[in-house]
């Protein structure tokens, strides 16, 4: 995630990538006729992962089905289904949303919906009616009622042909119903509440509350309308602390909780948890086939309370028990910075995000290694996902003495600015970056001007190609609001939106390379890409420096 941020008025912007289009029509999750058998096995391999809830890997397998065969429309829904069902899943998982929003009143909940709408009606990159929000918030609700999570809290009991018989009254009378006024979409979502309440005893406020967040997650794959939850979530993110273990996870179906990264310094890694690692158990409940977010309702607790965690190392069936105290967590975005070849003066820096601390903590980096003899740098970004676009502008000019670092443009003109280098501060080191393909947004702008200001080799695998600036809104009820505003530009003008900025030297990996790398591992002789790099610095060009 990316934020960069008008902090007074307390929202932030956000580089991501931008929008797809929409479709409208209702698709079975049934595998479809083609009359190549590739794409045939490809949709139905989908729709098997779908059938046992495997929303991420189903998202993860229609990606690269889409790639390969971007005219299939059948895959294209895929996706969109999976990306759907994926967000009810996670909205039922979230404590905050069942605690705090599902608790709401009818009247409640319309403000909120309304207040949601007018944001995206203001504020997304592209213009949007009422008819296109209540029409996705309609889709969603469609798929809710194909959702076990969502029938076994709001509907569990419910007749079966009530429940095809609401979907098919959605499909037939609602989907992509006009809209006029404002008037009209409160009518018509009161009209469906009433039939959902009469068909299948559902609460009112679940069906407003399915619009507003359907709508939103009709936008692109960077808006969302957040829970309470996520909302505060984010907003550690920026700040760079929370209160926890200090871990970064995510479900592996059947194996628990793959350990994507240990913090440094976290009560977590005191206690020899390690990225690779599984979480299987937490206070003695099973979470091998729990969702990433039920799992974290488990973890979540107030600073000094305590929780037993069950552990399975990395290739080895062997589990063991720790007891973790939860407590603040700084989280620094640089987490190792030193000297790798001291005959040659050649720094290392990995950076795994842009906060608020970043520009601070790369002053203080660059000052230490300094004293210690650099004389050139390798500046790592791999698995950087971005964050704040003011704390990746104000680390980039510490190394582009003058010209343009990057542009936005919006439809509103707020959203139109250019951001440009410093020459004071600047360090005039030779520079290798190393990205791969999850450096998104922030990292792509220090990517995009360090290609065009010709100030360094670019080392890796392709980036992500997420080229698009989002603000986070404050809204009611603790929620909040992220949205796509613009497009973010090279310093040669250049939007890289779903390609990505290529390396100037490709590193391909071995089947054998670590799926997972922690924040503090470092294996120099063994890391492809920093050799890769070292070698680019060495070269003769460099050394007549």
């Amino acid at each position: 995630m990316e934020f960069a941020g008008r902090l007074r008025r307390k929202t932030f912007l956000v580089a991501l990538v931008g929008c797809f289009t929409c479709v409208y029509a209702a698709v079975s999750a049934e595998p479809q006729s083609s009359s190549d058998p590739v794409i045939r096995d490809a949709i139905e391999t989908g729709v098997r992962l779908e059938q046992t809830r495997q929303w991420r890997d189903a998202i993860d397998h229609y990606k690269q089905a889409v790639k390969d065969w971007p005219e299939s429309d059948h895959l294209q829904y895929g996706l969109r289904r999976s990306k759907y069902h994926f967000g009810i899943d996670r909205r039922y998982s979230d404590l905050s949303f069942k605690d705090e929003l599902l608790s709401l009143s009818t009247a409640e909940a319309f403000a909120l919906f309304d207040s949601v709408i007018d944001q995206v009606r203001d504020h997304y990159v592209d213009p949007i009616t009422t008819t296109w929000y209540v029409a996705h918030g309609t889709e969603s609700l469609w798929l809710s009622l194909a959702n076990e999570r969502f029938i076994e809290r709001n509907a569990f009991g419910a007749d079966e042909q009530n429940i095809q018989l609401m979907r098919d009254e959605l499909r037939d009378s609602y989907w992509n119903k006009r809209l006029r006024s404002r008037t009209d979409a409160h009518a018509m979502i009161r009209e469906v509440a009433n039939r959902a309440q009469q068909l299948l005893g559902l609460n009112s406020t679940t069906v407003i509350l399915e619009y507003a967040f359907g709508g939103c997650n009709g936008l692109d794959d960077y808006s969302n309308f957040l829970t309470p939850g996520r909302y505060r979530d984010l907003n550690n993110n920026i700040d760079g602390e929370f209160v926890g273990i200090g871990i970064v996870m995510e479900a592996d179906a059947g194996r628990g909780m793959s350990l994507v990264d240990v913090l440094p310094k976290s009560p977590a890694f005191e206690n020899g948890l390690r990225a690779g690692e599984h979480i299987v158990a937490v206070d003695g409940n099973d979470c091998r086939d729990m969702t990433t977010d039920e799992a974290a309702g488990l973890l979540t607790g107030v600073s000094g309370s305590f929780v037993k965690l069950d552990i399975q190392a990395a290739r080895t069936p062997a589990v063991r028990s720790v007891v973790c105290i939860r407590r603040a967590v700084k989280v620094d975005s640089i987490p190792i910075a030193e000297i790798i070849d001291d005959e040659n003066g050649i720094g290392y820096i990995r950076m795994t995000g842009f906060q608020k601390s970043s520009p601070d903590e790369m002053d203080a980096a660059m000052d230490r290694l300094s004293q210690q003899g650099m004389k050139a740098l390798i500046w790592d970004l791999r698995g950087n996902p971005g964050g704040l676009l003011s704390a990746a502008v104000h680390v980039c000019d510490r190394f582009i003495s003058e010209g343009r670092i990057v542009s936005t443009r919006g439809r509103n003109a707020d959203q139109n600015l250019s951001y440009s280098a410093n020459r004071i501060g600047t360090w005039d080191i030779p520079v290798t970056l190393i990205i791969d393909d999850h450096s998104a947004s922030a990292s792509e702008i220090v990517a995009g001007a360090i290609r065009d200001h010709h100030r360094g080799t670019i080392v890796g695998r392709q980036s992500f190609g997420k080229w698009s600036v989002q603000t986070i809104y404050p809204g009611t009820w603790a929620t909040g609001l992220r949205l796509t505003t613009a497009k973010f530009y090279s310093p040669n003008g250049d939007n890289w939106s779903k390609i990505g900025i290529k390396p100037d030297i490709d590193v391909a990996l071995s089947d054998d390379a670590p799926e997972r790398r922690g924040s503090t591992d470092l294996d120099v002789v063994g890391d492809p890409d920093i050799q890769a790099a070292l070698g680019a610095l060495r070269a003769p060009q460099y050394s007549r420096r």
